[in-house]
């Protein structure tokens, strides 16, 4: 077990020393709620960007130098077409939406990351990688800011993220957790595997590294720290240290949360139907989440950059990339509607941003693939009331701009953050005591009324 270090101790109750005090936060969640029912959001995530011309948005007419390998195939919906590698989306095209025109203009992933998991861009602090990994200077994770406008109180957390954070050698990327808000709001990693038979709850932790295994001990460590640091009292943060370490104690140590992770207790056939790999074991584990009280969950669609495919573009596509969201996503939209809870939980399927139309090999490379394109590229939506069937924009004849109206990530934050019941111009509080807006995207609205 790791000692509790003076960053540890510094971390604790730091929502306070960033002025987020009990008065702020109840007159925050009175202002926060749109009104509407609150419903469930399972975030896709396609870490690195998935090229829209080889999955949503093929252009079988376009020249030989963007248009790629793969076919184009008919879906069920009429005039709709999608990659051949999709084949089982295709079948259910008529249960969601496809926006063709995504689009921002941030080629970075740790920025473009940090957009897609807050709805806001990243405030510019440097170009280096360093300068834009993981920081408490940035936004609040969508399900970090509906902890702190609406606190859970159904022993669960308001976000699980799962199956591993998106962390490569030194840089965490951003958007990962609660930000400026503070860690008593942090989301709850899943951090192993589902889809092996070794997997239970010892697997669930923190950012930080605690973990179910650690935390009786660290607890006790806490409890026996709290009795030696009188200066707390002076700082005014022992109360909230003391709730922090009770509430993650409880969180991990109940029942809910073992429940909630058990995936072991479906049926061989409904988890053969998913796929028996990381990411359909991913996707059915996110289903339990929401079934079970998980407001929001974030299902990382392989490690960090898995889609970032500047060299093997094709092979890594048609080798497991695209069949396994294909037949994971196709698997839970279905599931849920067989359980009566599509209606109760949007699905997003989306990356940071896509992939450039031209293909291009790289120096010392041998297979060629796609780079960075944040300028176009599609999402899909399922579930939480969006009416199927629909495609949503028009890029140009290489997949590469939009010729329709475009959406933000923006945009896509604030239709997240009204699904959940939260007013996307609710205002949060930054570390310097200033209130700012959740999102300053627009609701997609052409979700539901088509």
């Amino acid at each position: 077990m790791k000692s509790l270090d003076r960053r540890d101790l510094l971390h604790v109750g730091c929502s306070t020393l960033f002025g987020l005090t009990l008065p702020r936060i109840v007159s925050a969640a009175t202002n926060a709620s749109n009104g509407a029912k609150p419903k469930s959001v399972i975030l896709v995530l396609q870490s690195g960007g998935c090229p829209q011309m080889d999955s949503f948005d093929p252009k079988p007419d376009g020249p030989s130098e963007t248009k790629g390998e793969f076919g184009a195939i008919q879906t069920k919906t009429p005039g709709m077409l999608f990659s051949d590698q999709l084949p089982h989306l295709a079948k259910v095209s008529d249960k969601f939406a496809i926006v063709r025109t995504m689009a921002h203009r941030d080629n970075r992933h740790l920025s473009a990351t940090h957009h897609a998991l807050t709805g806001v861009a990243q405030v510019f602090r440097g170009n280096a990688n360093e300068d834009k990994e993981l920081s408490r200077l940035d936004r609040p994770s969508y399900g970090s800011a509906l902890e702190y406008l609406r606190p859970s109180v159904n022993g669960l957390p308001s976000q699980v993220t799962a199956p591993l954070p998106l962390i490569e050698g030194p840089l965490t990327w951003p958007g990962q957790h609660s930000g400026f808000l503070g860690p008593k709001f942090d989301p709850w990693i899943i951090n192993s595997d589902p889809s092996t038979d070794e997997f239970k709850v010892d697997g669930v932790q923190l950012i930080d590294g605690m973990t179910t295994s650690r935390l009786k001990n660290r607890k006790g460590l806490l409890e026996d720290l709290n009795s030696q640091k009188r200066s707390l009292d002076r700082l005014a943060r022992k109360q909230q240290f003391t709730s922090q370490q009770d509430v993650a104690f409880n969180l991990l140590t109940s029942g809910k949360l073992t429940g909630a992770c058990d995936i072991h207790a479906e049926s061989d056939e409904l988890r053969d139907r998913y796929g028996r790999n990381k990411y359909g074991q991913t996707l059915l584990l996110a289903r339990r989440m929401v079934e079970n009280g998980v407001p929001f969950v974030q299902a990382n669609m392989g490690h960090v950059q898995s889609w970032d495919t500047h060299v093997e573009n094709f092979p890594r596509l048609k080798g497991h990339l695209l069949p396994g969201v294909d037949q994971g996503v196709s698997a839970l939209i279905t599931d849920l509607e067989e359980r009566g809870l599509i209606d109760d939980v949007l699905i997003v399927v989306v990356g940071e941003f896509g992939r450039s139309p031209r293909i291009s090999t790289l120096p010392n490379a041998t297979v060629p693939g796609r780079d960075h394109w944040a300028y176009v590229y599609s999402a899909l939506f399922a579930g939480g009331g969006v009416r199927g069937g629909q495609v949503i924009g028009k890029s140009d004849h290489q997949g590469g701009y939009p010729t329709t109206t475009p959406y933000s990530p923006d945009d896509m934050g604030a239709t997240i953050y009204n699904t959940l019941g939260i007013n996307p111009h609710a205002e949060i509080i930054d570390h310097q005591g200033r209130p700012m807006r959740l999102s300053e995207g627009n609701v997609m609205d052409v979700l539901y009324t088509g």
